[in-house]
């Protein structure tokens, strides 16, 4: 438990630089003329991402959740995983990543990195991620509950997201052409 313990304090980390990340990118968004849109949701998808970390803790001390290798290498590998496309995608956007959605109007949508393929990236990582983290010690509880309310809260994200995307490009296809101009990450 006590290296699980430490991924998820890890996990804890990165999350705090993603905030100094989006922070910063967030100045350079509204230096820009940004406008941020949803922030109703921005409050609750903090809450369920902590909740996320704090579960993936509690779960297996307080239902002495064993270590099952078969379940916890593999979910292991799919958590990292998640971080490491998670991090493809803040590269790829560069000052446009950020926790909120900013819209900067004039810039092009991206096609940089893996919004070559996929137009919200960053939210295959986040489901990747709740899923997997919990898995890796045994916290099934965890990762049902986030992945349920996190259905919940992506539809309301990725609505928001295309709204404010077709607003700042006169795209109104829901859903279709290229992928996002600024890739809204997970709140920490």
């Amino acid at each position: 438990m006590a290296l699980y313990s430490a991924l998820v304090l890890l996990v804890a980390c990165e999350r705090l630089a993603e905030l100094s990340t989006a922070r910063t990118n967030t100045a350079w968004s509204l230096a820009r003329g940004g406008r941020e849109h949803g922030r109703g949701h921005y409050p609750a998808m903090v809450v369920l991402h902590t909740a996320l970390l704090i579960g993936c803790l509690a779960e297996p001390w307080l239902a002495d959740r064993p270590f099952l290798p078969l379940l916890g290498w593999p979910a292991l590998v799919l958590a990292l995983a998640a971080q490491g496309l998670r991090w493809w995608c803040v590269i790829s956007l560069g000052p446009r990543w950020n926790t909120r959605v900013i819209v900067v109007p004039g810039l092009p949508l991206s096609t940089a990195g893996p919004y070559r393929v996929l137009r919200h990236p960053n939210y295959v990582a986040v489901v990747v991620e709740g899923i997997a983290l919990p898995l890796v010690h045994t916290a099934w509880i965890t990762a049902l509950c986030f992945t349920a309310l996190n259905a919940l809260l992506l539809a309301v994200r990725i609505r928001c997201e295309e709204a404010a995307l077709g607003a700042a490009t006169g795209d109104t296809k829901d859903g279709q052409g290229a992928p996002t101009a600024m890739a809204t990450g997970p709140a920490r």
